[in-house]
């Protein structure tokens, strides 16, 4: 194995790393559409507690609404984000190509799942880049966890995974929780906030930085955007719970210890709602996506009206692109974009931008919440609107 540094040449990791990998990658597909209710969180996103007031004379045609927006410099049809999902197994090639196809077809973005099985071997690499081959024109985001920096990886490793798929951007996940139960996990974070900082330095792309479902926090924005990141993924709380996703892989495995703390931290994180209001206090020098059970398209109005420029969905695409039929996608997608459209219609929001003017009040818990982190000045601005 060659010796990483900080521009180092890729090592290559063993057969045996490997085949955990995709083995790995293998499993959470399989658990994801297997045990779609054992999986999800009990806590809810927070988006119950946000309001529209309605609008009995919205003044607008429903059919002039337009749905265009821009993200990182990209056109966007819609303002949707297929989320990292997966790759580096047989399945996941035909979850990435059915997807793929479905971002082109309606011109939104799309993200991969981590890379790492195809920087470690190569014959993966097919997984991830029928990605771009399916989904020439649109915007496509590399993948890696920002852990790996810590391990055995260096910006080679960020510069082959855009270049794997031709990729507009690299997403950075952080995913603290889910390596602390992963049989296979990283747990050194040391210093990882400045190893990602000289990552977006050094990669032509830009980054963005993405937790897998407890959220980001106000303080941890902060640091990301005085450190030049462009864009973060808030993934919040309330969808899919990966800590019980690998607490089911280690009963699997018979690791109590690791299953019993995955059952613990099952609801951990800042719900989504609050998680993309906190990181919203920076939307003039960051870009937002909102993501974390986010399941239908009045869920999405609500992210876009607090400070999203794009909402992020993986699991119920993810399994109706393993399970499901090509149709069954696109009747998926139109009716989420039907129910956005509704929304808009309903609060008079002729452009994506109408909502963030939209009147809204924010109650319970997520009220609560908001108060007790001081962003007092959040709420009043939304509860103040109109």
């Amino acid at each position: 194995m060659t010796k990483s540094t900080t521009r180092g040449t890729i090592s290559m990791t063993n057969r045996k790393t490997t085949d955990e990998t995709a083995k790995r990658k293998q499993d959470h597909i399989e658990i994801c559409c297997n045990k779609l209710h054992e999986i999800e969180m009990s806590v809810t996103t927070g988006f119950e507690d946000i309001h529209f007031v309605p609008n009995a004379l919205p003044d607008i045609n429903f059919d002039d609404i337009n749905l265009n927006t821009e993200f990182l410099k990209h056109d966007f049809d819609y303002p949707i984000f297929i989320s990292s999902i997966t790759g580096g197994t047989k399945l996941a090639k035909k979850i990435n190509t059915r997807l793929a196809k479905l971002a082109e077809k309606y011109k939104i973005g799309i993200g991969v799942g981590s890379q790492r099985a195809a920087l470690e071997d190569e014959a993966n690499t097919d997984s991830f880049a029928v990605v771009r081959q399916q989904a020439p024109s649109v915007f496509v985001a590399a993948n890696l966890g920002a852990v790996q920096f810590n391990n055995d990886f260096t910006i080679k490793h960020a510069e082959k995974a855009v270049e794997m798929i031709n990729a507009d951007a690299l997403i950075l996940h952080l995913n603290p929780l889910q390596e602390v139960i992963q049989p296979e996990g990283n747990t050194n974070f040391s210093n990882l906030t400045e190893k990602i900082k000289e990552i977006g330095k050094e990669l032509k792309q830009p980054l963005i930085v993405k937790e897998v479902g407890s959220g980001i926090s106000r303080d941890i924005a902060l640091d990301l955007v005085d450190g030049g990141i462009p864009a973060i993924d808030v993934a919040g709380a309330g969808g899919t719970s990966w800590s019980q996703i690998e607490a089911i892989r280690a009963k699997q495995q018979g690791l109590t210890k690791q299953q019993k703390v995955g059952e613990l931290f099952k609801d951990w994180g800042l719900p989504t709602a609050v998680s993309t209001i906190e990181v919203s206090k920076f939307q003039d020098m960051v870009e937002i996506i909102s993501s974390g059970g986010i399941r239908n398209g009045l869920q999405a109005a609500k992210a876009l009206a607090i400070g999203a420029k794009l909402v992020g969905i993986a699991l119920p695409l993810a399994c109706l692109a393993a399970t499901g039929t090509e149709k069954q996608l696109i009747n998926w997608m139109e009716q989420f974009i039907y129910e956005l459209k509704t929304a808009m219609f309903l609060v008079g929001a002729e452009e994506l931008e109408g909502l963030q003017f939209a009147p809204m009040t924010v109650t319970g818990k997520t009220a609560e919440w908001l108060t007790v982190r001081g962003l007092d000045e959040e709420l009043e601005m939304i509860n103040l609107r109109g």
